[in-house]
């Protein structure tokens, strides 16, 4: 493994999924926005506070020109299994018989495992990631909630309108969310007392070991879908495989000596290493190829004809990024890999060996939804991979900067241009900086536009984040996509706090899905910088 602390220098298709809900199966597509997850939820009661709980992570409108693109593929769906726990009771005269709760005998028990179906189902069909609901599991007696907790699936989803299984039910290895009924339906008795009894087992100290109080909501499906959200970015985050092209290299000590470790044993990544010198012979053999080279000129005309993208370099460089994204692609396919990355991507070999830095093929690659960094350094790897699952965007691998007057720059010269998941940002293509050689974008960032920013720190330790506002797209002497963000938060314990280098940039606001995502992991501290009160 190498590092790079001399850099300083300055260096598909669409998805189905079935919701099997009661005795049927029915199957859903999903694809829809996140606003028109929003519109579709809020016409019943339980779920028309979604609306309210959302609005603050929906991205600003771009009010420039746009190509239209297609949605990034999604990944594996995550499988929920819905578990409504009860407890039939009876009369007795003369004495407390029941306690708080509305489902007092099984025909409310069936209705409400009917309206858990329904509103499962609606929320599977109109969100933007795949989801599998599995059947309701009817439970009211510890037998019953171990069967349900020894379920093949990603979280378990608790109704617990009454009875006491929820012990057992967290005891699972496989995440809770519990979901408590206020207003939208059948009154629960573990709204009452699930702070009381359950987290803090009669007591004044949260006691108990596998939840905390971020893994219950109430009444509002919008804060089920954001942890869902998290969940699946998580399932599909762990067991990456990375194409790393000439080995794993980090920019730092710790980097170099921890990143590779953490990766296997927290995130379950698997590597392909391949050198140069067989990336090259791959190379040669592509460009040998008649029909591989006359697709390759197809695409670069396609890309150049673009009305947002001008040309301010040699053709031929776009051209040999795509013949080199060709050649990554048929590798990733041979390994099952679906993040990618080269080592020495500054470096004479590299550049001498491709005819380009490899800014514009890692660009392109992002944009057809594979995760694709200029380095192979794992600190940085690692959230962006995360952070892609869960945003359904590419992230932007970019420099770090000083923090001043709450403004954040970033900078770097293999940024996507499919920022929000879909459309292509203006784009130039211009040399790589520091070479002056080659293809690299320079996209121009939507002023106004939310972003969630992750600072990885160097040992695998520790991520912070904060949530900005893209203010301008500048073009200093320096990397060639660039943004100046305003830090929506505490600027000046960022300032002070501040650990790692490379840092990943994604549209939208995604602060509390990484910080729940890290807290099932367990393995990492989050710092929220813009985290309210």
């Amino acid at each position: 493994m190498q590092h790079y602390e001399h850099e300083h220098r300055h260096h598909s298709k669409s998805y189905a999924f079935s919701c099997h809900c009661g005795r049927h199966s029915e199957t859903l597509v999903t694809g829809m926005s996140r606003r028109g997850f929003l519109s579709g939820l809020a016409g019943t009661a339980a779920l028309g506070a979604l609306t309210l709980a959302a609005t603050s992570q929906a991205s600003a409108a771009s009010t420039k020109p746009v190509s239209s693109g297609t949605a990034l593929p999604p990944g594996a769906a995550l499988r929920i299994k819905p578990v409504l726990t009860y407890q039939i009771e009876k009369r007795q005269e003369k004495s407390s018989w029941r306690s708080y709760g509305a489902l007092e005998n099984l025909g409310k028990v069936n209705e409400e495992a009917r309206i858990i179906e329904d509103e499962l189902r609606r929320l599977a069909s109109q969100a933007e990631f795949p989801i599998e609901i599995l059947p309701v599991a009817l439970v009211d007696s510890d037998q019953k909630a171990e069967e349900a907790a020894g379920t093949d699936c990603d979280v378990l989803l608790v109704y617990p309108a009454g009875g006491w299984q929820v012990h057992t039910l967290a005891a699972s290895k496989t995440p809770n969310i519990m979901f408590l009924r206020h207003k939208s339906g059948h009154h629960y008795l573990w709204y009452e007392i699930a702070h009381w009894r359950f987290l803090r087992r009669n007591g004044d100290t949260f006691e108990e070991p596998n939840m905390d109080v971020d893994d219950i909501v109430v009444d509002d499906y919008g804060e089920v879908v954001w942890r869902l959200r998290a969940l699946y970015g998580m399932k599909n985050a762990k067991g990456t495989k990375m194409l790393a092209i000439g080995g794993l290299a980090a920019y730092s000590k710790p980097g170099q000596e921890l990143g590779p470790t953490h990766a296997k044993e927290v995130w379950d990544y698997d590597f392909k290493v391949i050198s140069e010198a067989e990336f090259g012979r791959q190379l040669q053999k592509a460009r040998a190829d008649e029909n591989v080279m006359n697709e390759v000129e197809r695409q670069t005309d396609e890309l150049l004809a673009l009305p947002n993208v001008t040309l301010m370099t040699k053709r031929k460089f776009v051209a040999n990024s795509f013949l080199a994204l060709r050649v990554c692609k048929g590798l990733m396919t041979e390994s099952g890999a679906t993040n990618l990355g080269f080592a020495g991507c500054m470096g004479h070999s590299i550049i001498s060996m491709l005819d380009t830095p490899p800014c514009l093929a890692l660009s392109l690659a992002n944009d057809e939804g594979y995760t694709a960094y200029c380095h192979t350094d794992l600190t940085h790897t690692l959230p962006g991979v995360l952070l892609r699952w869960i945003a359904g965007k590419p992230t932007f691998v970019c420099n770090s900067h000083f923090p001043h007057h709450g403004i954040f720059t970033v900078a770097h010269c293999a940024a996507p241009r499919k920022m929000n998941g879909k459309d292509y940002e203006p784009t130039k293509i211009m040399t790589h900086y520091e070479s002056d050689y080659g293809a690299a974008t320079k996209v121009e960032y939507t002023k106004g536009q939310i972003v969630t920013v992750i600072i990885p720190n160097l040992r695998c330790s520790k991520w912070q984040g904060f949530r900005g506002k893209v203010l301008d797209s500048p073009s200093h002497p320096a990397c060639r996509s660039q943004i100046d963000i305003k830090i929506e938060g505490n600027w000046r314990k960022l300032l002070a706090n501040m650990e790692g280098f490379h840092v990943q940039v994604c549209y939208g606001d995604y602060l509390r899905e990484i910080g729940y995502a890290l807290k099932k992991l367990r393995k990492i501290e989050w710092e929220n910088f813009s985290e309210e009160a």
